[in-house]
């Protein structure tokens, strides 16, 4: 599934920092409320897209609080609805990872009912997910949701930020923002090799993730420079989340070759496909700091100033 969400329009630096955040957060509105069916129908795509626009609309009111004013409970609200969403994208994602690397082993490697075991364990877990969907937006707490984000958007609150010049102001909570994902990608660098450095790079991806969204709304004033800012964000995050796939797919794959084993069957596929999943975790981590190497450079982000 494919929904266009038309960007706001350019405007001029000195537009107030209030008209242009909310310019954003009215497209990602409108974005979230489109998407409701496609997900209800169960549409390809449709629930990644949602979460997108649900962690946009996230992202932007903790960046620009001071735009937006507090909107911490609306901010905890979205923060739901995202892991609901993100619950059964995350297990969609999981279960075609693993069935395309089981894919890529060769037959006389596939020892034992792999992919049988792969479906009983996934088919469970997409249908409890896609259940627990439906039930949240039946809920009277996404309606809440709706209607406390569509009356922010109709009477935003007055904040003295709001009615500074979104030259000045978009690019200072920016800056925040990436000084927050190279404190992030500083601390990965120097942690220990294993889990803490798997963690310390999912922090980070969280990071460039706020970082990107903030740079999306700063290009409504600021255009090329905070697009080309944008874009390189956008790729360390998309590389630290298949570092963080791997790393996941990995887990699974290790308990579902211990059940495996307990059950008489031969664990061997599964011991490679942890060993691909690990080679593939180091080759992404690899890349994500070559990423932010870029990222980082002086001349993406000289306009933050």
């Amino acid at each position: 599934m494919t929904v266009s969400t038309r960007q706001p329009r350019r405007l001029p630096p000195d537009s107030p920092a209030g008209q242009v955040v909310l310019a954003y957060l009215r497209e990602q509105s409108a974005a979230l409320e489109s998407l409701e069916p496609g997900v209800r129908r169960d549409e390809p795509d449709a629930v990644h897209q949602m979460r997108v626009a649900t962690r946009r609309l996230r992202g932007t009111l903790r960046t620009f609080r001071r735009v937006t004013g507090d909107a911490g409970h609306l901010a905890e609200e979205l923060r739901w609805l995202g892991g609901v969403l993100g619950e059964a994208r995350d297990a969609e994602v999981l279960a075609d990872h693993l069935r395309s690397a089981l894919q890529d082993v060769p037959a006389e490697q596939v020892i034992g009912p792999v992919g049988a075991r792969l479906q009983i364990h996934f088919a469970p877990v997409a249908a409890q997910s896609r259940q627990a969907v439906l039930a949240a937006l039946d809920s009277e707490r996404y309606g809440s949701l709706r209607d406390e984000l569509r009356q922010l958007i109709a009477e935003p609150p007055a904040q003295p930020w709001a009615a500074k010049p979104a030259g000045e102001v978009l690019p200072r909570a920016v800056r925040k923002a990436y000084r927050k994902t190279a404190c992030r990608m500083d601390r990965a660098r120097r942690a220990a090799p294993g889990p803490d450095t798997d963690t310390a790079l999912h922090e980070a991806r969280k990071a460039a993730k706020q970082a990107r969204y903030a740079g999306e709304v700063a290009q409504l004033v600021i255009g090329k420079d905070a697009a080309r800012f944008t874009r390189r964000v956008k790729n360390l995050q998309s590389l630290l989340g298949d570092q963080h796939d791997a790393v996941i797919a990995r887990q699974h794959v290790r308990g579902l070759g211990m059940e495996a084993q307990l059950a008489g069957e031969n664990a061997f596929t599964y011991g490679l496909l942890y060993e691909r999943e690990s080679e593939a975790a180091g080759r992404m981590r690899a890349r994500a700091r070559k990423a932010w190497k870029k990222a980082s450079r002086p001349r993406y982000r000289g306009w933050m100033s």
